[in-house]
């Protein structure tokens, strides 16, 4: 088994739009930290969810649902375990946040 560390996934998604931001490889899994940078002085909130094999939106996916971030502030969500297919969504209330996800994919 291979273990990569690596920036998995960056976004700027468009405003009050649900965003994949990764993507599980076939026959391997992830621990993900996921970072959020608000690039703006202007207050905001922000969304992540993980989907189970890519499954359609659901409540019970969110790990974070309209959590406020202050202007110029970086949030971060840590040790975020995920299989082959999940997939890691992020949403942004204002077009002002970037979402960055790193971690390490250990091939099985």
């Amino acid at each position: 088994m291979a273990d990569t560390h690596k920036i998995l996934g960056q976004q700027d998604p468009v405003a009050a739009t649900l965003t994949a931001l990764y993507t599980v490889p076939a026959s391997t899994q992830a621990v993900v930290n996921v970072f959020i940078a608000n690039r703006s002085a202007v207050a905001t909130s922000f969304r992540v969810s993980v989907a189970i094999a890519g499954a359609a939106d659901a409540n019970q996916q969110y790990l974070a649902y309209d959590v406020a971030i202050a202007g110029t502030i970086t949030a971060k969500i840590i040790g975020i375990s995920l299989g082959a297919a999940d997939v890691i969504r992020c949403y942004a209330t204002l077009a002002t946040l970037s979402f960055v996800a790193t971690g390490v994919e250990l091939t099985v």
